[in-house]
């Protein structure tokens, strides 16, 4: 059964406010909730009986059986399936040494949460462990940008961080890679194993600010060169086509 508290509490951790004051998230559906169970201790699990007789037993400090019509009470997908949890929030620690040695990415206000999703996403397909988000990026935990990750969230570190103390804690001898419309074309480019690639927010992209740290500029060039296309490319996909590019050549 339900109640209508539990159903009060499930339903405002939607909201950052009460997922900051709780350190708890939510994530609905059966691969989403399975994979964040390897790396996230789950405090409720909701399901439907049709759910549990049919899927692998995950552990839980409260299980609560429920109908369709109640998991629809508290779920903010269109279509459920079966199942949603709600669990504790991880804060990674990083140092210097260990994004020294291998290629990390930094996003600057990204806002949008499924481009965040997305980006972790491509990051954990690419082998990038790690992601470090300026303050007033999208919040990891958002519903949007769970579902987004598909996943990945149980495999890719996020971290909240300030992004000009976070590049400037590194030696000059760091590459620090960034996308600009006058960059060096990413495909003629010299492209370390190692390093921070940064994408900067959808409007606006990287800031004068951090694009002073910056060391590589680059540019995913248009095809053919020259000729009138559309004016950018969305976040998550420019992230893919240098997270490719860079793995391309390593």
């Amino acid at each position: 059964m339900l109640s209508k508290n539990k159903i009060k509490f499930i339903s405002g951790l939607s909201q950052k406010k009460f997922r900051d004051e709780t350190g708890l998230f939510i994530a609905e559906g059966t691969k989403l909730v399975t994979d964040l169970s390897t790396a996230f201790e789950c405090l409720i699990l909701v399901a439907t009986v049709e759910w549990l007789n049919t899927n692998p037993t995950i552990n839980t400090l409260e299980l609560i059986e429920v109908t369709e019509n109640e998991l629809h009470k508290i779920s903010n997908q269109k279509t459920q399936q079966g199942v949603i949890a709600v669990f504790k929030k991880l804060e990674y620690s990083w140092s210097t040494n260990d994004v020294s040695n291998k290629l990390n990415l930094a996003l600057e206000d990204v806002q949008d949460p499924g481009n965040l999703g997305t980006i972790i996403r491509i990051a954990d397909w690419f082998g990038i462990s790690d992601i470090f988000c300026s303050e007033h990026s999208a919040d990891v935990y958002n519903p949007k940008t769970v579902q987004a990750t598909m996943g990945a969230l149980a495999r890719v570190k996020v971290h909240s961080v300030n992004l000009k103390d976070f590049l400037s804690a590194f030696p000059s001898t760091m590459p620090v890679y960034g996308t600009f419309m006058d960059g060096k074309n990413i495909y003629n480019s010299s492209l370390s194993p190692k390093g921070i690639i940064v994408m900067g927010n959808e409007g606006k992209g990287i800031s004068q600010e951090i694009e002073k740290l910056v060391s590589e500029r680059l540019l995913i060039p248009n095809f053919p060169i020259g000729q009138k296309t559309s004016e950018s490319l969305n976040v998550g996909v420019a992230t893919a086509l240098v997270c490719g590019e860079f793995r391309r050549r390593n």
